[in-house]
């Protein structure tokens, strides 16, 4: 799939796309507790973005079979919901979402630490978040994907955690993924040189141990090897003429 460039009107309609799921995750953040499961979490996602006129993107993507993907502790990302998982506190809980506004996806994720957090888990959300706005300082026309991954990286490893390398943003826009990747890692290739109109999913997905993950038997969920803590932190850019704007934040998250 070649990238695709978004005119005024598209980055519009992404830009709504965005703010529905930033509502969608406040909510989510004030809703989630000790004592509720993870499919709690899926039907106050889905039944939100329904309200929304919208559609949940990510419902029965490749068989995914909810709405929001909530991964706990050392799980990374893709998290099945279910009826029989608990919120326990002191977890550290990752909410990954997307919806459909007019044909325009919008994927934003978040880390959120439940009742007693360690200062180690707290530390570790907080630095996943951090470089992802270390990571965008480098998302300008001229410069390449490499120079946003070097940003994440640089920062995340100089705080003594490891990016994860098995799992990598993604181009966004009329289809949930499109190209390119966007890793949080450093290769030998520099990637695609930016340009206005481009959107993107920047989604760092830091580990507090080493970077290894593996598929968990369910196919979906992927959790890290050494079973350390991972933190997942998640929103839609676009490209502008001399920068990026963040689509899926709230203006008090800024």
């Amino acid at each position: 799939m070649a990238i695709t460039i978004k005119n005024d009107r598209e980055i519009a309609l992404m830009r709504e796309s965005g703010r529905l799921l930033a509502l969608v995750h406040e909510q989510l953040r004030k809703e989630l507790k000790e004592g509720m499961t993870t499919k709690d979490l899926d039907r106050i996602c889905e039944e939100m973005i329904r309200d929304f006129g919208c559609v949940p993107n990510f419902l029965n993507y490749e068989g995914f079979p909810a709405s929001v993907c909530v991964s706990i502790n050392n799980e990374v990302v893709h998290g099945i919901p279910s009826d029989d998982r608990y919120i326990k506190n002191g977890d550290i809980v990752s909410l990954d979402a997307g919806l459909i506004y007019k044909g325009y996806h919008s994927d934003a994720a978040r880390t959120w630490g439940v009742g007693d957090v360690s200062e180690q888990a707290q530390r570790l959300m907080d630095v996943t978040k951090q470089s992802f706005f270390e990571g965008i300082k480098y998302a300008k026309p001229g410069n390449h994907l490499s120079d946003i991954a070097r940003g994440i990286q640089t920062y995340a490893q100089e705080k003594g955690y490891s990016v994860v390398r098995d799992l990598t943003g993604h181009g966004i826009g009329t289809h949930l993924h499109e190209a390119p990747e966007v890793p949080n890692f450093v290769s030998k290739k520099r990637g695609v040189r930016l340009q206005k109109g481009m959107t993107l999913a920047v989604e760092p997905m830091i580990n507090e141990g080493k970077y290894g993950v593996y598929w968990m038997d369910n196919d979906w969920t992927v959790a890290t090897a050494d079973g350390k803590l991972s933190s997942h932190y998640e929103n839609t850019i676009a490209i502008t003429e001399d920068g990026c704007e963040i689509l899926t934040m709230l203006p008090e998250e800024k």
